[in-house]
């Protein structure tokens, strides 16, 4: 019996899992990213995380830092850093957006997933504001409870 071919699919959209506990989300944009050819191909096989990762404005262009893109295994010479700041491309009104909303308020703007848009590799970033500790209690009283119902359903069956 021959062995099963690669799930493609699998790798398409890498997500930060602690993007959606720890904030509240407010408007989401999708960028583009500048990347290195050895870091589509890592991005490809899966080799990346966006656990800690965030964006800044800085001189007018946004920047990407804290996301790890893993060295490729045949990469040669021509290696990337792993933890380098990519830059995020949008378009002059979503900056000034995000300009405006980070400057005015206490809003950080967070990394929610990576994945592939046919060819092209897109970040989807939100402007976030921070969750104290009872709001996140109560996030996961609400889980608990909507996890009793679907059981208490399931065994009524």
């Amino acid at each position: 019996m021959a062995a099963k071919p690669p799930d493609s699919a699998r790798y398409t959209e890498l997500r930060n899992p602690k993007a959606l506990r720890d904030y509240f989300i407010h408007d989401k944009f999708e960028a583009g990213v500048k990347l290195v050819g050895t870091e589509v191909k890592s991005i490809r096989a899966g080799k990346a995380q966006l656990t800690d990762a965030f964006a800044r404005l800085e001189k007018g262009s946004l920047w990407l830092y804290g996301a790890y893109i893993e060295e490729y295994s045949h990469g040669g010479l021509s290696q990337h850093a792993p933890r380098r700041p990519r830059q995020l491309l949008l378009h002059a009104h979503e900056l000034r957006k995000l300009a405006q909303a980070t400057e005015t308020g206490g809003k950080a703007i967070v990394a929610l997933r990576m994945y592939f848009k046919q060819a092209l590799v897109k970040v989807e970033i939100a402007l976030a504001s921070g969750k104290k500790q009872f709001d996140k209690r109560e996030d996961i009283k609400r889980r608990e409870q909507n996890q009793e119902a679907r059981r208490a359903v399931k065994f009524r069956r």
